[in-house]
């Protein structure tokens, strides 16, 4: 199945890039709020689905500006621990059906040793918040995103009894997200639940041949020098690279290693026998492929396989993005906010890639619709305000 998306209705497209998005009509009497929203990567795949969200809480007062700044919603800056049941009750029109979604900060998941793993771990408390949520709001549908590693950890299995022990329907999958537009190789956890009746995830939206590859997004962009910025777009600029550095990816082959050098280019930790088995840095991402997953961290070239595919540079802070299907006039910081790759790196790295989200916004609108006429209720769909 083809991705249907072709337009960008909230502003003129660049020429550049395909990452546009065409907003459909808002379901009827249903809203959404997204806890740990950051930027709004989730918010912005649900409204472009149909699916309204009243607001977005985070912690972070640097997501309050693309939060707000890109999607009609509203910013809420809370730590999730000093949030009730009855807020978010509030936060909810009445009369409409409650979706409550969210990705609890994932490091603690995917970076804790095993033996750390212990159901009492402090680590755990965020997602056991979003569980005393759900208990005390009682949404109607719920949607959760994390990294793989989370399915097998306690907490989550508690959390997943506490649903049934609720009365909701569950269905979990790990996804391959270039098969739902995302230019990455990015695996994810996503967990539905509804007290509606049974959930599944919308089918792909690209078949294995149809995935969308680095150069979908990166091709066409302004070439820049390694340092360099666009003379129109403040974040599509590179990290600087140290001479040492600059020799290192000029002998770096698309989809290589640092092995590809010569001897006399690599770090003195990898020509130890402990270094061979880290061949994951230093690498160019290759042209034809999805790129490799965005991490904090993507604006370096000794970070991962962030090295552009053909030029001599690590990718831009903007490539990171539209990377993470991102459209390329999303913002993500003040106009008069100087640019720090350290700020911009941690909000897109942290961000749920929008296609995803507008994958999980899609589930959810078509579970709610055959809901209803399942139930003999109106389904219509009208056009809300500023759409």
């Amino acid at each position: 199945m083809q991705l249907s998306i072709a337009t960008e209705t909230a502003a003129t497209p660049s020429p550049y890039s395909p990452i546009h998005y065409t907003r459909k009509m808002a379901l009827e009497n249903c809203s959404a709020v997204d806890l740990f929203c950051g930027v709004g990567g989730l918010t912005y795949g649900l409204i472009n689905s149909g699916i309204k969200v009243v607001a977005g809480i985070d912690v972070d007062p640097k997501c309050h500006y693309p939060f707000e700044a890109n999607n009609d919603s509203t910013f809420i800056e809370k730590s999730i621990t000093e949030v009730s049941g009855n807020e978010l009750a509030a936060l909810y029109p009445a009369g409409h059906t409650k979706v409550l979604v969210g990705c609890a900060p994932c490091q603690d998941f995917s970076k804790m040793s095993r033996a750390k793993r212990a159901a009492d771990s402090d680590k755990w408390a965020l997602l056991r918040e979003f569980s005393r949520l759900t208990t005390e709001l009682r949404p109607d549908v719920i949607s959760m995103e994390n990294v793989p590693e989370i399915a097998s950890h306690v907490v989550y299995e508690e959390f997943l009894k506490t649903l049934h022990k609720l009365g909701y329907q569950t269905f979990a999958s790990i996804i391959h997200c270039p098969a739902y537009g995302v230019p990455q190789k990015r695996d994810r956890f996503v967990l539905f639940a509804s007290l509606l009746g049974p959930i599944r995830i919308t089918s792909p939206f690209c078949l294995p041949n149809e995935y969308p590859a680095a150069k979908t997004v990166l091709n066409g962009l302004e070439e820049l020098k390694a340092g360099g910025t666009s003379s129109t777009d403040r974040l599509h600029r590179s990290s600087k690279l140290s001479d040492l550095n600059l020799k290192r990816i000029r002998a770096s082959k698309p989809g290589g290693t640092w092995r590809d050098w010569p001897k006399e280019l690599r770090c003195l930790c990898h020509q130890k026998a402990t270094g061979e088995t880290y061949p994951s840095v230093y690498g160019r991402m290759e042209s034809d492929r999805p790129a490799p997953t965005m991490t904090t961290q993507y604006f370096g070239y000794g970070n991962g396989r962030f090295g552009h595919p053909s030029q001599d540079r690590a990718i831009s802070l903007r490539e990171g993005a539209l990377l993470q299907s991102f459209p390329e006039n999303y913002q993500f910081l003040k106009p008069e906010e100087p640019v720090a790759f350290s700020t911009v790196g941690r909000l897109v790295g942290n961000a749920v890639p929008p296609r995803l989200g507008l994958a999980v916004g899609e589930t959810i609108r078509d579970h709610i619709e055959n809901w209803r006429i399942h139930k003999a209720l109106p389904a219509k769909s009208i056009t809300s305000e500023g759409q």
